[in-house]
């Protein structure tokens, strides 16, 4: 079942599709969380990147699509370990990191509409700071 998000960060728009067939149970467990509302922040460590802090949240979820290098307009979900939990989204060249070194994440989400604002959407996140985020199923 592949759904659409709207997905609304600071003034931009964006749709995406949950990527069910390839990460079903991170899918599930986004899906639970809707709609989110959080802030985005521009990554420390990554490269052309933003991120939602998830702190100690821990999420039980199988590495399933995962990937250190995402394209721009993928989410990669960090369900916790030897970093914090997460989720990054790629606007540029991006790969995966923290303080403790290379990261993998779960790919399950991808925007298909609204690709032309990424870039200005990491800058502004970038230039001035936490951007407000919102994800919300489509209909």
């Amino acid at each position: 079942m592949t759904q659409s998000l709207i997905i609304t960060a600071g003034p931009f728009t964006f749709r995406a599709r949950l990527e069910d067939a390839l990460a079903p149970a991170t899918c599930a467990a986004f899906r639970a969380m809707l709609p989110y509302d959080e802030r985005i922040i521009h990554v420390r460590w990554s490269g052309e990147g933003m991120w939602i802090p998830m702190g100690d949240q821990a999420f039980d979820l199988p590495w399933e699509n995962n990937t250190s290098y995402p394209a721009p307009g993928q989410f990669i979900f960090y369900p916790k370990g030897i970093s914090e939990t997460e989720i990054l989204l790629a606007y540029g060249g991006v790969r995966f990191a923290s303080k403790a070194g290379q990261l993998s994440g779960n790919q399950f989400l991808t925007i298909y509409e609204g690709l032309e604002n990424l870039t200005a959407l990491g800058k502004m996140t970038l230039w001035q700071g936490a951007q407000p985020i919102r994800f919300a199923l489509e209909g």
